[in-house]
């Protein structure tokens, strides 16, 4: 991806969270001066991977095959106490974000407005293939069963609980607008955490054909060593 479209979706992830009165840290403004001197004290932010995160998936196409992503809170297993996680997402009408599933990580997803979100379930097997087997799960708090390949729509304000092992695609439903869409979990790894049912690339490969507006989580090491 070419920075200047990263620095686009960031600037219009800002414009939709705005709209819908989404705040985020402090940190998350800072410019490149800002975190070289804040290096030391931030050094949970880096570590546990805090910040924007924006990935096409390898697709070439963030706006068919891609996800904004903003971690706000995360624990770093045998690291620090922290046992929890949180993000904020945007998902684009039709904007998907492929197969996969969670290895030690269970988490809700949550549609905080805007659009609806649909999720595709399956079940996975040991071989990391779709089982035939129904997907029982939870929506805000009450049992629902998914035939396998089934859909969940969740609507403003509506959650699903996804436990390990359990397949999910989402995307923004055709003509509802997109979705402010948030995840509450344990600790989130997207380094080591994620099965993908196709190979993809879950961080991009970064173009810098201008100047990063934000650093995004995949930047740290790159840019403050």
């Amino acid at each position: 991806m070419k920075r200047s479209e990263i620095n686009r979706i960031i600037s219009d992830a800002k414009a939709f969270m705005g709209e819908w009165k989404f705040s985020l840290p402090p940190w998350a403004y800072w410019s490149l001066s800002d975190w070289g001197k804040n290096k030391k004290s931030a050094a949970e932010v880096m570590e546990n991977m805090l910040g924007w995160d924006i990935t096409d998936f390898g697709s070439g196409d963030f706006y068919k095959r891609g996800l904004f992503l903003f971690t706000l809170r995360n624990g770093k297993l045998n690291v620090d106490r922290k046992p929890y996680a949180e993000k904020i997402m945007i998902v684009g009408e039709n904007q998907e974000t492929p197969m996969h599933y969670h290895w030690y990580k269970m988490e809700d997803i949550i549609n905080r407005g805007g659009g609806n979100l649909v999720i595709e379930l399956f079940n996975s097997t040991p071989d990391n293939g779709f089982d035939v087997t129904d997907v029982r799960c939870k929506k805000d708090g009450v049992s629902v069963v998914v035939p396998a390949g089934g859909k969940v729509i969740l609507a403003p304000g509506e959650s699903i609980t996804l436990e390990q092992g359990v397949y999910h695609r989402f995307y923004g439903e055709e003509g509802r607008g997109k979705v402010l869409v948030g995840e509450v979990s344990m600790v989130n790894d997207d380094s080591t955490d994620n099965c993908f049912y196709e190979s993809v690339g879950r961080f991009p490969s970064v173009e810098e054909d201008v100047e990063p507006l934000h650093l995004l989580v995949s930047d740290y090491k790159k840019f403050l060593g």
